[in-house]
């Protein structure tokens, strides 16, 4: 049976008792695990005492409140990002607090849980953290384990996907009970957040299955001369209302007729996943230039952007599987961490190669080249 630790911080004994009391004899159940999660509870009274069993213990989870004696909830956070410790942290905060707490979450906590909170409301959300840490773990078993252990990933997050996150249901039942007050505009962050939930949810649908064609060898098998200049147009014009927000030009330099013989479908990946990552990664105001030519025996492919660019030491992890670069300047930025490697995937099937050269600031090139043969 896995158990995952919980470290409660909070300067009132009542609530570290609570939190102990409800989750003594309680275990995390789904379908797809084959024993139940249950929990060892871990207490501090002080930020400086919760520092500690944090670097002994590593915990898996912090409840954190803000308001402590002497070093604050948000100092904790900042050193557990700063120093870039493992674990999910959940603000626990009054209702006067609200606005801190959704503070917090934009600075790296996972959620928030007000109080006073009932054991029912504790359990879900300590089940719904659980959920979270479960999948994180299966995507870092799945670097070491390989495919045997991707499927069973991919099989979880199929039935994840069946019903609605509960972060969004939190949040709908804040703005249905008012929470906030009755003021519209100060449900505006909830509602934005609710927003990218869903969309990193369609976008992890659309990447499964891209990546469940590959893993399967189903695409590949129909190969027809696949005219690359329409693809890439149809790409421009999926991505066209996000690079309209974000004020990018896009331009296309190819000849017309430019083909080869392919899949359509996993050209349709090539092309969606190098135009989509150029205007995601943009700055304001940006230029993408997607140039595809002959040279040679091989078909080159160049997407340029002119965006924040990427770190050196980051780019040799970018193709891996779930992998996603986070920091200040991605934070807003929704994804699976999924694209890079199903492109790289897909040019292996044609034993093709893909680059890449950045500058921070400035902006990255990916290059593909195809052999006609």
């Amino acid at each position: 049976m896995a158990t995952y630790k919980i470290l409660v911080i909070d300067d009132e004994p009542g609530i570290r008792s609570g939190v102990a009391r409800i989750l003594k004899n309680f275990k995390a159940d789904y379908p797809f695990l084959e024993e139940p999660i249950d929990f060892e509870i871990f207490e501090a009274g002080t930020g400086e005492e919760g520092l500690e069993i944090i670097n002994q213990q590593r915990p898996d989870i912090l409840l954190l409140d803000n308001k402590l004696p002497g070093m604050q909830g948000v100092e904790v956070l900042e050193y557990i990002k700063k120093n870039s410790i493992d674990l999910i942290v959940v603000m626990i905060t009054s209702y006067a607090s609200l606005e801190l707490a959704v503070k917090a979450t934009r600075d790296g906590a996972f959620d928030f849980i007000p109080k006073p909170f009932t054991p029912q409301e504790l359990r879900a959300s300590i089940e719904n953290i659980s959920k979270h840490l479960y999948l994180k773990k299966m995507t870092q078993k799945l670097r070491i384990e390989g495919k045997q252990i991707r499927f069973q990933f991919l099989s979880v997050l199929s039935h994840e996907l069946k019903s609605p996150l509960n972060a969004i249901e939190g949040y709908l039942r804040m703005i249905k009970e008012r929470q906030l007050g009755q003021n519209l505009d100060d449900y505006d962050y909830v509602i934005t957040r609710s927003f990218e939930r869903i969309k990193g949810m369609r976008s992890l649908v659309m990447d499964m299955l891209d990546l469940t064609k590959l893993e399967s060898r189903k695409s590949g098998h129909e190969r027809v001369r696949v005219n690359l200049f329409e693809v890439a147009q149809n790409a421009v014009d999926i991505m066209r209302p996000y690079a309209i927000q974000k004020d990018v030009d896009i331009y296309i330099h190819a000849t017309k007729d430019i083909s080869l013989v392919a899949n359509r479908d996993e050209m349709e990946i090539v092309f969606n996943n190098l135009i989509s990552n150029a205007v995601k990664y943009n700055s304001q105001g940006g230029r993408v230039d997607c140039t595809i030519k002959q040279v040679e025996n091989n078909i080159v492919i160049s997407v340029s952007d002119t965006g924040i660019g990427i770190k050196h030491d980051e780019l040799e992890r970018i193709f891996d599987d779930f992998y996603r670069i986070k920091d200040a300047t991605t934070k807003n930025i929704s994804g699976s961490g999924l694209g890079l490697s199903i492109l790289k995937k897909t040019i292996d099937l044609y034993q093709g190669t893909v680059s890449v050269e950045s500058i921070e600031e400035k902006g990255s090139t990916f290059t593909v080249m195809i052999p006609v043969t």
